[in-house]
């Protein structure tokens, strides 16, 4: 039966994935399975060859979304809502596994039935529209989706409702505007140049400005083709960085929705699509590598080294007790190798040694701050990390006592024979340490004092008052290699 020109009220079916959240569960259950054990990796291609139905339904066996948290289209939802208050039939059908879609069901308490992908069968676009028809009838529907797939079923429904388009469904939206097939439109908010810079976390750039310390040290920065190799490290950094910030987020999507601040990522509030995070990654990451090729195979080394502790980290190290800080300071300290790398040139010991003292202080603020701004439940941990609240005062002291260890470190550095080779006024190098000094113990007082920006690098980088102190080491750095 036609029910097309009817007038009773008729079913209303909804996609889930682009339509009712702005997200995709295959995606996100992707990383939640490989934050639980990246070595599900291995397995993840033969259940691809087994059909998406088979892939989807071993993912979702393994882990469970938080429905309570997803990126809903409120706008949308509240449509939904209205119309399940009114008395019309609602029903979730959709791509994604049965047990993500039951705990989407259950959380919102709006759906009559659920119809989604079994262990053989995914109801995506096809077999999704068989389904709708043998239940509901020919045009026995209306229907809510956002993608090319779900252009054949907005053709056999009676109405279609447009949620958050993609190109292909535009297209088709445009082409029926006349015939009054779509019977409502929920346009999706901009792809802005903003949510990319957060994506990209552009910000954080700074810290890979670390590259050109070894060539300052060295006082070979100003030869044309040292700055040359520097800046394409630093470029290559960034990139690098960048790719490994996007694959931390979609690691850690679920914990951040979680967050007061965290939740408002991209990835996590839904303004930018998983699968678009993924694409820019990889090509973040193959950018990366072209301009690490115009470099000496050294720096493509260190680039790789630093690629493989970042995902460690993401995937497993940033939750073991002390660990975590230990692997952030040696982070830090691979940027510098980096730079020396790019231009074939040893790595100092002393500024190594320095690097691993003074960033672990730093790495120690950044816990630091984490427990006093989102503190656990008494005997809990902090959310994705390996501290509780009562270790506040240990990490305090070791990372002030790390702090003086940076400035021992650079005081012997000052004695050494290095410095009277390399600086014709040596003496002038001394304040270095009082000035080193009072970077690092301000960023602890203020910690404590709560007034702690959560990455105390970006701090560094951002206050003025740090920025006037580096700029006069700098100058007195400067000075005394005068001849």
């Amino acid at each position: 039966m036609d029910a097309r020109n009817t007038d009773k009220k008729i079913p209303l079916a909804v996609d889930l994935d682009g339509t009712l959240i702005a997200s995709d569960l295959l995606w996100e259950g992707i990383f939640l399975l490989l934050k639980k054990n990246f070595l599900y990796i291995f397995l993840l291609p033969l259940w691809v060859l087994g059909g998406k139905a088979r892939l989807k339904h071993e993912i979702a066996e393994r882990v469970a979304i938080d429905a309570e948290t997803l990126p809903y289209r409120q706008d949308f939802l509240a449509f939904l809502k209205k119309q399940h208050e009114d008395g019309r039939r609602l029903v979730l059908a959709t791509a994604a596994a049965t047990s993500f879609a039951e705990a989407v069901a259950k959380h919102l308490g709006i759906f009559d039935a659920v119809y989604s992908t079994d262990r053989y069968r995914n109801l995506a676009s096809g077999a999704k529209l068989k389904m709708l028809v043998e239940a509901f009838g020919e045009g026995g529907f209306d229907y809510a989706g956002n993608s090319r797939a779900d252009i054949a079923i907005f053709d056999r429904a009676r109405q279609a409702i447009v949620v958050a388009p993609d190109r292909a469904v535009r297209t088709w939206r445009r082409t029926h505007m006349a015939d009054d097939r779509v019977s409502r439109f929920f346009a999706a908010p901009p792809m802005r140049v903003r949510s990319i810079m957060r994506m990209l976390r552009v910000h954080q750039w700074m810290k890979n400005t670390l590259v050109f310390v070894p060539p300052i040290l060295s006082h070979d920065l100003f030869y044309h083709d040292v700055f040359t190799r520097t800046f394409l490290a630093f470029v290559s950094f960034c990139a690098a960085a960048s790719c490994v910030y996007i694959f931390n987020d979609l690691f850690d999507v679920q914990l951040d929705r979680r967050h007061a601040r965290k939740r408002k990522r991209p990835f996590a509030s839904g303004e930018l699509p998983t699968l678009f995070g993924v694409c820019a990654a990889v090509a973040l990451l193959a950018f990366a590598y072209s301009v690490a090729a115009l470099l000496p195979m050294e720096y493509a080394l260190v680039l790789t080294l630093y690629l493989f502790v970042t995902t460690a980290y993401s995937a497993a190290l940033k939750r073991m007790l002390l660990i975590d800080v230990l692997v952030l300071a040696g982070l830090y300290t691979v940027r510098l190798l980096a730079g020396a790398a790019a231009n074939s040139t040893p790595g100092s010991f002393w500024l190594l040694a320095f690097s691993i003292f003074f960033f672990l202080s730093l790495a120690l603020v950044k816990r630091y701050v984490e427990l006093s701004n989102s503190p656990p439940e008494e005997n809990e941990k902090l959310a994705g990390r390996g501290y509780r609240s009562v270790d506040r005062a240990v990490i305090a002291q070791s990372g002030v006592a790390a702090a003086f260890g940076a400035v021992m470190v650079l005081a012997l550095y000052v004695d050494s024979n290095s410095v009277k080779t390399l600086y014709s006024y040596p003496w002038m190098i001394w304040p270095l340490c009082p000035i080193v000094l009072y970077i690092n113990l301000r960023i602890w007082i203020l910690a404590h004092r709560d007034q702690m920006h959560e990455d105390p690098v970006v701090f560094l980088l951002s206050d003025w008052r740090s920025i006037m102190m580096i700029a006069i080491g700098g100058a007195m750095l400067m000075t005394a290699g005068m001849r």
